[in-house]
């Protein structure tokens, strides 16, 4: 069961440290069982209870996971391993289409706008004790979140939009629970939901979002949370439609209980209208980054939700960092109320790209998807593959293994910086990377739409 390793320990907390350490050093590999309590309880003369309190720390640490008679294993993926290591080494030549970054061009210049912020520091300094929001800035977060018909609520501001994620889950849920989300997926949530203690139950994906019939098998399951990307969602570009979004709602009425979470992606990089589904559940979170549009070292995301859950996290907060930087706020408030994004011309620039993109793919027999955003997503049958073959081509892009759990393999490509004169020579690489498993039925569409989606 453990094969040479012995855990060792007295108390509880040695306990579940001797466990952790072996995990850590490889010594117990992923998905190896661990003694039953009492078993183990013998071996190093404690009480059960002793050794239940550490296979309940390590539980809460995602270190292990317990399903009922089946014991107590080390977790297939440990906490600590995060998919961004999963990436593509981009060698001298070789162009990056994998980074997932906006494209720098259209990001607005910032000395300006944090000199006139530094400027008011200096005539208005944010102390101890001062608020956490910059009033200006709720004003206009809320203006907007209205004019899209996010119910009503309290604003805060967080450090990005997996940073509110993250505090939300937290003050709602407790380890072991389950979270269903989006397969394929932003792979920080699917990093981030084991790091928690918590149980990633995927859906399946299509243009147009979730998949209600996975969110309610989800549900009924007995998932206690919902995180959904309304728009330009990573990797797949999906956008939820309003027919999806009011198949949703219907599942979400009867799980009233619900936690939901929507992380409105595309904020001011899509020209698609958001269609929420805020305000069906008893709580709720909606948050919006400024990354995508205005720089991704802004680090500022606003959140808004429910008065107990945006209570809860404004707590939570308090005894942590405090609050995100007043200056930076400051910043976003003259960005926002300058212009300083033609949020219209840059979803034209990046949808130009995409669908261009998309277009020169099935003029070579290759289905790709991708309706908003500035990623597109392709199936393909052997991802390594695929990838490998388009770096030895000249292409760096993302192998779906980032982004997917149980869902069919990939690859991302993200359009942000591509030419027109380079659009017909990656779809020709990708084409001739894939091979002939790209004609026939797998580039049909069939497996993607009618047959529940990605997954």
């Amino acid at each position: 069961m453990l094969g040479e390793y012995m855990v060792t320990g007295r108390r509880a907390a040695e306990i579940a440290a001797s466990v952790e350490r072996a995990v850590g050093s490889g010594e117990l590999e992923p998905g190896q069982l661990l003694p039953p309590m009492r078993e183990l309880a013998t071996r190093l003369g404690v009480n059960p209870n002793t050794v239940a309190a550490a296979y309940r720390t390590l539980r809460e640490r995602g270190v292990i996971e317990t399903a009922g008679r089946r014991g107590s294993r080390v977790r297939p993926r440990p906490a600590t391993t995060g998919r961004e290591y999963i990436r593509v080494e981009v060698p001298d030549g070789v162009r990056d289409l994998a980074d997932g970054n906006p494209d720098t061009t259209l990001l607005p210049r910032l000395a300006e706008v944090f000199a006139a912020a530094a400027e008011q520091s200096d005539r208005e300094p944010v102390l101890y004790g001062s608020g956490a929001v910059e009033p200006e800035l709720a004003r206009i977060a809320r203006a907007d979140l209205d004019a899209d018909g996010v119910p009503d609520g309290p604003v805060t501001v967080t450090s990005g939009s997996l940073d509110a994620i993250e505090r939300v889950l937290a003050v709602h849920l407790k380890p072991g629970d389950a979270v269903a989300v989006e397969d394929p997926g932003w792979g920080s949530m699917l990093d981030l939901v084991p790091a928690l203690g918590l149980r990633v139950v995927p859906v399946g994906v299509d243009d147009e979002g979730p998949l209600a019939d996975d969110v309610r098998a989800a549900l009924e399951a007995g998932a206690r949370a919902l995180v959904v990307t309304d728009r330009a969602q990573n990797p797949t570009g999906a956008a939820v439609s309003a027919k999806r979004a009011r198949a949703l709602r219907s599942v979400l009425k009867a799980y009233p209980e619900t936690l939901l979470i929507e992380d409105d992606h595309g904020y001011r990089i899509v020209d698609q209208p958001l269609h929420p589904l805020a305000g069906v559940t008893h709580s709720w979170a909606f948050v919006r980054s400024v990354a995508k549009a205005y720089g991704p070292d802004l680090r500022l995301a606003v959140l808004t939700g429910d008065a107990a859950t945006v209570d809860r996290v404004r707590g939570r907060q308090r005894l942590g960092p405090g609050w995100v930087s007043r200056l930076v706020q400051r910043a976003v408030v003259r960005l926002w109320s300058g212009g300083a994004v033609d949020a219209t011309a840059v979803a034209a620039a990046y949808g130009r790209r995409r669908d261009a993109l998309i277009g020169a793919l099935a003029r070579r027999g290759v289905e790709a998807h991708g309706v908003s955003g500035m990623n597109v997503w392709i199936r393909v049958p052997d991802e390594t593959g695929a990838v490998a073959r388009l770096l030895h081509a000249g292409w760096a892009v993302a192998p779906g293994a980032r982004f997917r759990m149980g869902a069919p393999q990939g690859i991302r490509i993200t359009v942000s910086t591509l030419t027109e004169e380079e659009i017909g020579r990656v779809a020709d690489a990708v084409a001739s990377a894939i091979g002939s498993a790209s004609g026939g039925s797998y580039a049909s569409g069939g497996d993607y739409l009618s047959g529940g989606g990605y997954a």
